[in-house]
């Protein structure tokens, strides 16, 4: 009885500890994408004339992610079942904006106007044995290229 009375404390404890950094990291997520607004990061390759451009410059931005053991209980609950596995879709989303401002960061850094042709690949990092249940962990990796233009 008594451990399964810390088996509910623990993931009851794990849940809202997870909650409270997902909500922060969010915040974060938002502050920091208003402070860049005004630097673009399009799919397109060609938004400029060839005359205009200064300097042009691969940038990335790459974040590992893992979920917390009660989404992937959770997660493993719903895979058994089938559905939506909404932890992991939070998690990637999550992921792919901190990817994609971190890119946007670097580019910033070294004085770009735009980025243009950004790309987002994405993979899971498995470090234990496959028999193993683990929490897992992605890593998002998002790239482009960095447009200077010329001063007009």
């Amino acid at each position: 009885m008594a451990d399964f009375l810390f088996f509910v404390v623990f993931v009851t404890a794990v849940f809202f500890i997870g909650q409270h950094i997902q909500k922060k990291h969010f915040a974060s997520l938002e502050a920091r994408e208003q402070a860049l607004l005004y630097l673009p990061a399009v799919v397109g390759r060609k938004v400029f004339n060839d005359d205009d451009v200064e300097r042009a410059w691969l940038v990335h931005g790459t974040v590992v992610v893992s979920g917390d053991y009660f989404k992937m209980m959770l997660a493993g609950l719903i895979k058994f079942f089938g559905g939506r596995i909404s932890a992991y879709e939070s998690l990637l989303d999550r992921s792919r904006r901190e990817a994609l401002l971190r890119m946007k960061e670097a580019a910033a850094s070294e004085g770009a106007h735009m980025v243009v042709n950004v790309r987002f690949e994405t993979s899971k990092i498995d470090g234990g044995n496959p028999s193993q249940q683990t929490t897992g962990m992605f890593e998002m990796l998002t790239y482009g290229t960095a447009i200077r233009l010329k001063a007009q």
